[in-house]
């Protein structure tokens, strides 16, 4: 579901944001952030891009056919209006 490019990236660059120490602390911390980032991101509900703009497209198109409807609805309750008897 991620890139796991993306990933590999994000851990790199929070490990090149703490302090120089021993090289193989470095790359263990990495390989742990980076498992952690992954960890993180599949408990997270997200969708990809393209996910999000075909659900954005299906509700423009599900809106649409709401106000075509509720604009059917209020011309047939004009018709029925005056079409009914007068009450006196």
């Amino acid at each position: 579901m991620f890139d796991p490019k993306l990933i590999d990236d994000l851990a790199k660059r929070v490990q090149q944001g703490l302090p120089a120490g021993i090289p193989l602390l470095q790359e263990d911390l990495r390989k742990n952030l980076r498992s952690l980032l992954e960890s993180a991101l599949a408990r997270m509900d997200l969708v990809t891009r393209e996910e999000f703009e075909v659900q954005a497209a299906v509700l423009a198109r599900t809106r649409a056919k709401l106000e075509q409807l509720e604009q059917r609805v209020d011309e047939l309750e004009t018709q029925a209006a005056s079409s009914a008897p007068a009450e006196d």
